[in-house]
């Protein structure tokens, strides 16, 4: 989504503040892998037409089975997301870039050194560094799905239902 223009909405609901919504949100993790695919379907999913949304990671990354599980859960399918790196962007213009890790940060920075491009930080835990048993690390994940949901939900509020 190339454009000289920053492509924002102005969204109000009954009960929410006004909230500028981008036209195009990337998310970035430190390997594309879990929390950044888990952000981009979440955002796709409420989203679907409204914003342009991808996902990039500092380093190479495979999309985690555990990731893939729990955002199934919901119903929102990321198997056939394939990670990349930010060198890897066929598009480098966003409205908005959301890293979830401080590594991310540091990179999203250098990238937008020379366009005007919003940066938030959602520092997120890295749910991969769990150990334990199978159902334990998948409650970790759940953790992270969930709360990436909420923030999504908060960011980016659906569009009020049209009176009936």
């Amino acid at each position: 989504m190339k454009t000289a223009e920053r492509a924002t909405h102005i969204v109000t609901a009954p009960g929410l503040q006004r909230v500028e919504r981008p036209g195009s949100v990337l998310f970035a993790c430190t390997r594309n892998s879990i929390r950044s695919p888990m952000a981009e379907g979440l955002l796709k999913a409420l989203h679907p037409r409204r914003i342009y949304t991808d996902s990039a990671g500092v380093h190479d990354g495979e999309v985690d089975g555990f990731a893939i599980a729990v955002m199934a859960e919901i119903g929102i399918d990321i198997s056939g997301h394939r990670s990349k790196t930010f060198d890897q962007l066929e598009d480098t213009y966003y409205d908005l870039i959301i890293t979830l890790s401080p590594e991310a940060q540091h990179s999203a920075v250098e990238l937008t050194r020379t366009m005007a491009c919003e940066i938030e930080l959602w520092n997120t835990f890295d749910p991969s560094i769990i150990e334990g048993s199978r159902e334990e690390r998948l409650a970790a994940y759940r953790a992270v799905r969930d709360q990436l949901r909420q923030r999504i939900l908060a960011r980016f509020p659906p569009d009020p239902e049209p009176a009936q």
